[in-house]
């Protein structure tokens, strides 16, 4: 269980009531990739550190989760790794490779391949307890999300040996044998299970599965193929009591789907306005997100007017947390972000 002492700490921060529904002084923010490339001092301190290298230095992930909270004043630190730290963790033969992504040596297509899936043990991830008991430590009241990569991101990895734009091999094992793909995101689904629960006994105050590539499915093999799957991690992590975010890209068309998968936070890109969203998503649960990274480029009255317009689109739902619809870009100005959590906070306060 998280520890009490730092339930405590955490539990009246505006991000963690806004999860809960419940009245906050100001509409929290917090970045997707708000601890990475955007920053100089992120590039500094990861300079000739290989990416997995730096997910599993406890000193490297703390000095990297607190840069964003430091200089932004986001309301929420996320735990910097990256989604397949769990998976490198169980002795899969991976790396990230620069300006590619996760390059998986041998691809997962037939169920002797399966066998390379062991469960994950919370001793394969020692630095990862290490560096939440730190991070926590540091934090103090502001809380802290924990995250994970959804099985089926995960699973299109393994499958596709790399980023796909079409996802062709894992759908053709989708469709092709339903009966292996249940088998394997069962798998993943256990091990995402676990790796959260490190982070959450460690000391996350809450936690975010990513589902990165769920967007290239119709609602109806979600239903069928992916759900099940996200549905078993919820539940796993649900007898901590900790808010349980759920994010895709390019989900609109199934954004009710990924709140009946058991998470108490919905997710939402920039393509549906954040009132059309809560209208798919149903009464119950929170919204995140949703303004378009790209904007932050623009002028910064522009910035504004749109970060205005995400605000008024959640104007009176029960629980809203501002972030961008997708990941901090790369060449994004720091300086953009900061003042953009400013406005944020002026703009929102009750």
């Amino acid at each position: 269980m998280t520890s009490p002492q730092q339930s405590g700490r955490t539990a009246g921060s505006a991000f963690l009531r806004a999860c809960r529904r419940e009245p906050v002084p100001h509409t929290p923010v917090w970045f997707m990739r708000q601890a990475g490339r955007s920053l100089p001092e992120y590039l500094k301190v990861r300079e000739g550190i290989a990416m997995l290298d730096s997910c599993m230095r406890p000193d490297l992930v703390t000095e990297i989760t607190l840069q964003p909270v430091r200089r932004h004043k986001v309301d929420a630190a996320i735990y910097f790794s990256d989604i397949v730290v769990p998976l490198k963790a169980i002795g899969i033969d991976l790396d990230i490779k620069p300006g590619v992504g996760p390059v998986v040596e041998r691809p997962v297509r037939t169920r002797a391949d399966l066998e390379r899936l062991r469960p994950l043990e919370p001793d394969d991830v020692k630095y990862v307890t290490e560096a939440v008991g730190m991070l926590t430590g540091e934090l103090g009241s502001t809380p802290l999300i924990g995250f994970a990569g959804a099985p089926f991101t995960l699973a299109s990895y393994l499958v596709e040996g790399g980023p796909s734009r079409n996802h062709e091999h894992t759908k053709a094992l989708m469709y092709g044998d339903p009966e292996l793909w249940a088998d394997l995101l069962d798998r993943l689904a256990d091990i995402t299970a676990a790796f959260l629960d490190v982070q959450i006994e460690a000391g996350a105050s809450a936690v975010q599965l990513f589902d990165s590539w769920v967007g290239a499915l119709a609602p109806a093999d979600y239903r069928r193929s992916v759900m099940p799957a996200s549905a078993k991690v919820f539940d796993a992590v649900a007898r901590h009591g900790v808010p349980r975010i759920h994010f895709g890209v390019g989900t609109g068309e199934l954004l009710g789907l990924m709140g009946e998968a058991g998470a108490d936070v919905v997710g939402v890109d920039w393509r549906v306005p954040m009132d059309e969203a809560a209208r798919r998503v149903g009464p119950g649960k929170a919204l995140q997100g949703n303004l378009d990274p790209a904007v932050l480029f623009a002028p910064r009255e522009v910035v504004e007017t749109k970060a205005g317009e995400v605000l008024e689109a959640a104007r009176g739902l029960p629980g809203h947390i501002f972030n961008l619809g997708h990941g901090v870009l790369p060449s994004t100005d720091p300086d953009a972000l900061t003042r953009l959590v400013e406005y944020v906070h002026g703009r929102s306060a009750r």
